[in-house]
């Protein structure tokens, strides 16, 4: 403990002398994302196999990779160690995106609210931005894109694609859980949420947008309010991108079951092996701990001692 004040005294020693030398270099913005990003990913430097493997007895969890490109775990939101945890299902309605990607199951279609077809607004120049929706250039530079690289968002094809719910697809491919859900649809994420019915994941990587990149998209509001009458909490999010404003303008927000009410208590109740396993996973472990004192659920012994990097 006395080290401990006594690092922390030096720290405010330090702090102040190394924030004017930044504010010389112009860099104070840098310094600061790149130490925000080694704090969030300060957990991935524990290694949890061993504990998974046990906790989940040869099972495996199940992730559905909603905007799939790239492969699951492609723009490795947790390390890609645990990839081999996971049955995997991807989705993409473009069917290059996915050539040469290794899943269980792929899925090429839309998904939606309820069963239909779609205008998939196509952008050849930056494929990872089409969308059901027409792109709004009118907030291209709150995203911090000059004009000159507006042309990247420019629609070169439209195509009829068509579309299901989540629930329908697993229905279809006897799959009757799911515990890790990622969606990541540029404007989509709102109805494609609508469709969970029945499936109630664990843990929920969502791509939100707080300037609307895309005309008609639903506010990102209607998903964290839609979300949070199904029983999730959000536990985390991670900016996306360049901004002009003070906050991101766009993120991926981190949802799981809202562990102080019944919806929530009873999903976390009814799986809690594969809920801790989620939790380690995405390196959320001091909030894992305490979840299981609220629940009253008993710890595991390596976790007592188990120290979130996070916060230091």
């Amino acid at each position: 403990m006395v080290l401990k004040r006594i690092r922390i005294s030096i720290a405010k020693f330090i702090l102040p002398i190394i924030h004017i030398i930044f504010k010389i270099l112009k860099s104070n913005t840098r310094a600061i994302n790149y130490l925000n990003e080694k704090k969030t990913y300060s957990n991935n430097s524990y290694n949890f196999q061993k504990e998974i493997t046990h906790l989940l007895e040869n099972k495996k969890l199940i992730g559905l990779d909603v905007g799939a490109q790239g492969g699951f775990n492609s723009d490795k939101f947790f390390p890609q160690k645990y990839n081999k945890f996971f049955q995997t299902i991807l989705v993409d309605p473009l069917k290059d995106s996915l050539e040469n990607v290794h899943s269980d199951h792929t899925i090429y279609k839309g998904l939606w609210s309820s069963k239909d077809l779609k205008k998939l607004f196509i952008l050849s120049k930056r494929p990872g931005s089409s969308s059901m929706f027409e792109p709004n250039n009118k907030s291209f530079s709150i995203y911090g894109f000059k004009k000159k690289d507006f042309d990247l968002f420019k629609v070169t094809e439209t195509k009829m694609v068509e579309c299901d719910t989540i629930s329908s697809c697993l229905q279809d491919l006897k799959i009757n859980k799911l515990d890790f859900l990622k969606i990541d649809t540029q404007g989509s994420e709102f109805e494609i949420l609508k469709g969970l019915n029945e499936y109630k994941p664990l843990l929920i990587k969502c791509e939100v947008q707080i300037f609307p990149m895309y005309k008609n998209q639903s506010s990102w509001t209607e998903i964290t309010n839609l979300l949070n009458k199904l029983g999730y909490i959000i536990s985390d999010w991670r900016k996306i991108g360049s901004h002009a404003t003070r906050t991101p303008v766009e993120m991926d927000m981190i949802f799981i079951p809202n562990f102080f009410n019944e919806l929530g208590k009873n999903l976390i109740l009814r799986n809690k092996n594969e809920y801790i396993c989620l939790m380690l996973i995405s390196g959320q472990i001091r909030l894992l701990k305490e979840s299981l004192k609220i629940l009253n659920l008993e710890s595991l012994k390596f976790l007592d001692n188990l120290e979130d990097k996070f916060f230091n």
